[in-house]
C-alpha cells in the first residue's frame, strides 16, 4: 500500500475516534444550567437548604457572613453583592429585616426577589414591625412552605422536588413544635426579660411575657436610667432568668444579674451556625433545654 494512502487512511481512523468524544464534550450542560439560589442570611440560608439544597442541577450560596447575625444595620459589601451576578433568585426573610435592598435593586434591576415570610402576623413596637419571624417554629413553618412555592414558580422544572423536600422538612419541625408545646405548656404566662427584641413570636407561642429588653437595638447599650429600672422591675417582680444571646456581649445583663441575683442565661435567636440542614431544629432543641432549665 502507498505510504501516503496508508497514512490518511491512519488519520480518519484516529479523527473517526476523536468524533465522538468531541460531540460529548459540546453536548455537557454548561455551568450556566445550573439553577442558582442566593439567600440574605442564615435563617433563610437553612431554610433554603432544607428546601432545595439536595436537588441536582440547584445550588444555594448565603449572601451574607456566616457571624453577621441579625442584618439590622448591616451594610451590604460589593463582595456579597458578587454572589447575585450569577443569582436565579435572591430569598429575603422580608418584613424590614434586610434594610438594604434599595441597593440591590439598584444594582441588578432584573434580579428576581421573593419574601418567605408572607402570610405571617407581624408584631409592632412603636409602630415598627418585628422580623425576627422564624424564631417561632411555627413561622418557620409558614416559611419552608412560601420558600417551596416561590422556588417552585422560579424554577418549574425542580417545583415538585421542592415541595417534596419542604413536606419532609416541615414534618420535621412540627415534631420539634408538638415537642416544645409540651414541654413549655407548665410555664405559660412566666416573666422573661430578654437582650433584644429576637424573641416576641417566640414568647408569643409558648405564652410567655417578655417583661423587659435589655438593649433594643444590640450593640446599643442601655442608659443609665434604663439599666436602673430594668434591675427595679427585676427586685420587684422576681424573675430569676434573664436571657443574653451569643452573637452578642452579655455585660449589661451582668450587671443586672449582679444588682439582684438573678441568674443569666443564653437564648440562641438562630441568626448563626453550622451548615448542617438541622442546625435550626438542633438551636431551638438547646433553647427547650435552657428555658425548661431556667424557669424551672
Amino acid at each position: 500500500m502507498n505510504g501516503r494512502i496508508a497514512s490518511g487512511i491512519h488519520c480518519l481512523v484516529l479523527v473517526a475516534f476523536l468524533i465522538p468524544v468531541s460531540c460529548k464534550k459540546e453536548n455537557a450542560a454548561p455551568a450556566g444550567d445550573i439553577f442558582t439560589i442566593v439567600t440574605s442570611f442564615y435563617p433563610v440560608y437553612i431554610i433554603a437548604r432544607n428546601v432545595a439544597g439536595s436537588i441536582d442541577g440547584v445550588k444555594v450560596i448565603n449572601m451574607t457572613r456566616p457571624v453577621t447575625g441579625c442584618l439590622h444595620d448591616y451594610s451590604i459589601t460589593s463582595a456579597d453583592m458578587k454572589y447575585l451576578e450569577d443569582a436565579g433568585i435572591l430569598l429575603v426573610n422580608g418584613a424590614g429585616m434586610e434594610s438594604f435592598m434599595d441597593r440591590i435593586s439598584d444594582r441588578y434591576p432584573g434580579l428576581k426577589t421573593a419574601e418567605i415570610s408572607g402570610g405571617i402576623k407581624l408584631v409592632e413596637y412603636n409602630k415598627i414591625e418585628n422580623p425576627h419571624v422564624w424564631v417561632s417554629v411555627s413561622n418557620a413553618i409558614i416559611m419552608t412552605r412560601n420558600c417551596a412555592e416561590v422556588l417552585a414558580a422560579a424554577d418549574p422544572a425542580h417545583a415538585a422536588q421542592y415541595r417534596k423536600n419542604a413536606g419532609s422538612y416541615t414534618a420535621k419541625l412540627e415534631v420539634l413544635k408538638k415537642e416544645m408545646d409540651a414541654a413549655l405548656a407548665p410555664f405559660r404566662g412566666r416573666s422573661i426579660i430578654t437582650f433584644h427584641e429576637a424573641f416576641p413570636y417566640f414568647a408569643q407561642e409558648y405564652g410567655l411575657v417578655i417583661a423587659a429588653v435589655i438593649e433594643r437595638e444590640p450593640g446599643s447599650e442601655p442608659s443609665a436610667k434604663e439599666l436602673a429600672d430594668t434591675i427595679d422591675l427585676v427586685k420587684k417582680s422576681g424573675i430569676k432568668a434573664l436571657f443574653t444571646e451569643p452573637q452578642y456581649p452579655s455585660s449589661a445583663a451582668d450587671t443586672i444579674a449582679a444588682e439582684t441575683g438573678a441568674a443569666v442565661y443564653v437564648l440562641d435567636p438562630a441568626v448563626t451556625g453550622d451548615d448542617s440542614t438541622d442546625a435550626y431544629i438542633n438551636i431551638m432543641k438547646k433553647n427547650l433545654m435552657v428555658l425548661e432549665a431556667a424557669l424551672r
